[in-house]
C-alpha cells in the first residue's frame, strides 16, 4: 500500500469510482475530496469516509497527488484554483477526455509531474481498463504511483500520449458499442418471438461469456470465432451475413470517428 495522501477533484460517477480504488490504496484518512455540488459532495465524502474541502485549493493543499476527475470544459478553472495551492514538482493526475498533459502543464506550477488517464464505465464495478500516460516531467515511478492507485478500477495499461485518441475510441467509448450489440441482440431475440427479460438475460450472458472466454484464452478472437463456427452451420450463415452488411468495416469507421472527435475536443 502506498502511503501518499491524495486529493480527488470532482465526485461524479468516475470520480466516485475512482475515490473508491483511492480509499482501497491508501486508506481512507489520507483521502480528501472535492466537488462543485456540496451536498453531493459531503454524501460521498460521508459515505467513503474521507475528509471533505470546501474549495479546490483546500483540497489540494498538503497532498502530495491531485487527482482531476472533471469534465474538460471545468479543467482551466481547476488548474487555476490548483496553481496557488500545489507545491512545485506536485503529482496531478487527470482522467478528463481530452485534455493532453501539456495543457495541464502550462496551467499548474513548474515542476508539476502530470499523467493522463483514459479510464471507462467499467471501472465504476472494479472491470474497467486505463490507459496511462506521462507527461514531459513524469517518470516510470509516477506512472508506477498511479498504476496502484488505480487497481481497485481494474487494470491499467500504459500508452505514448500521441495513442491516447485512439483508446479513448477502442476502450473510453468501447462499452457503448457492447451495450449496442447488446441491444441489437436483444431486439432480435424479440423478433423472434422471445420475452424481452428473456432476450436480453440470454444476450447480456452471452456476450458476458464470450468477453470472460477470451480473457482466458491466448488464442486470437479469429480463432475463437472459428471454433464456434462450423461448416454450413448457423453461426456461419450469421457470420456471412455480417459480413456481407460489412459490419466489420462500419466498427472501423465508428471508432475512427470516435477518435477524431476525441482530437477535436483536445484541440478545443
Amino acid at each position: 500500500m502506498t502511503e501518499h495522501s491524495v486529493a480527488l477533484v470532482g465526485a461524479g460517477v468516475m470520480g466516485e469510482a475512482v475515490l473508491g480504488s483511492l480509499v482501497s490504496a491508501v486508506g481512507a484518512e489520507r483521502v480528501t475530496i472535492t466537488d462543485g455540488r456540496e451536498e453531493h459532495g459531503r454524501r460521498v465524502a460521508q459515505r467513503h469516509g474521507v475528509r471533505w474541502a470546501g474549495s479546490n485549493a483546500e483540497a489540494a493543499r498538503g497532498s502530495e497527488v491531485v487527482v482531476l476527475a472533471v469534465k474538460p470544459k471545468d479543467v482551466a478553472d481547476v488548474c487555476a484554483d490548483l496553481a496557488h495551492a500545489m507545491p512545485e514538482g506536485g503529482l496531478v493526475v487527470s482522467v478528463a477526455a481530452g485534455i493532453t498533459t501539456a495543457y495541464l502543464a502550462e496551467r499548474l506550477p513548474a515542476g508539476t509531474r502530470v499523467v493522463r488517464v483514459m479510464p471507462n464505465t467499467p471501472a465504476t464495478i472494479g472491470r474497467g481498463i486505463a490507459a496511462l500516460s506521462a507527461g514531459g516531467a513524469a517518470q516510470q515511478s509516477d506512472l508506477d504511483v498511479v498504476a496502484e492507485l488505480l487497481a481497485g478500477t481494474g487494470e491499467t495499461v500504459q500508452v505514448p500520449e500521441d495513442q491516447q485518441d485512439v483508446v479513448t475510441a477502442i476502450s473510453g467509448s468501447g462499452p457503448a458499442y457492447v451495450f449496442y450489440l447488446l441491444e441489437a441482440m436483444r431486439d432480435a431475440g424479440v423478433a423472434g418471438g422471445l420475452d424481452p427479460d428473456l432476450a436480453l438475460t440470454l444476450a447480456r450472458h452471452t456476450v458476458a461469456g464470450a468477453a470472460e472466454l477470451a480473457l482466458a484464452s491466448d488464442d486470437d478472437p479469429a480463432v475463437l470465432r472459428e471454433r464456434v463456427t462450423s461448416p454450413g452451420g448457423t453461426t456461419l450463415a450469421a457470420i456471412t451475413e455480417l459480413d456481407e452488411r460489412k459490419v466489420r468495416d462500419a466498427v472501423g469507421a465508428a471508432a475512427q470517428k470516435a477518435w477524431e472527435r476525441a482530437a477535436e475536443l483536445g484541440r478545443s
